[in-house]
């Protein structure tokens, strides 16, 4: 299985819901592979939530994977009532250590990219893990559903900001 890994900042709600853009198109990752639009066709849910890729250490499931105009989709939970990893997870998420996710997939059909890379069109979509070193800079959660989430993002902007008005 081949991995590709992808740069997001996560954040979670009290019950572990997590909803991002796993994978943009129109970009390169930093080894210079691209998905195509089409390629995550036919993905079905649910899916494998693991945490570093360990087939053994799953925190969660993602309930639903759309390709979208601007790229892959995902929207799932981690286990927080029912997996105590699942609770780890989650608390390395909010403190910012693991802030990507990488998802694992089979290449079913790819060509080589001018410079390096490959543009890949088809493959099989095996798991998406939370990941502490990601690799694609385009990816992103879009939302997350809490207040403390939402008190996170807010005192982000708030840091962001003062840091731009001591310069």
């Amino acid at each position: 299985m081949e991995r590709l890994f992808l740069e997001t900042k996560i954040l979670v709600d009290e019950v572990g819901a997590i909803e991002g853009l796993a994978w943009p198109f129109g970009t390169p990752d930093r080894v210079g592979d691209v998905i195509e639009k089409g390629a995550f066709a036919g993905v079905r849910a649910p899916l494998p939530m693991l945490f570093g890729h360990d087939p053994n250490d799953p925190v969660g499931v993602w309930t639903a994977a759309t390709e979208g105009s601007d790229g892959l989709r995902l929207k799932g939970n981690l286990l927080v009532d029912e997996v105590a990893r699942a609770r780890e997870v989650r608390a390395l998420v909010r403190s910012g250590a693991v802030g990507g996710l990488s998802i694992g997939f089979v290449t079913r059909k790819a060509e080589p990219r001018k410079g390096g890379g490959r543009t890949i069109k088809a493959l099989e979509l095996v798991e998406c893990s939370l990941v502490s070193i990601p690799m694609h800079p385009g990816a992103r959660v879009t939302s997350a559903k809490s207040a403390t989430a939402a008190l996170a993002i807010a005192e982000a902007l708030h840091r962001a900001a003062s840091a731009i008005s001591k310069r």
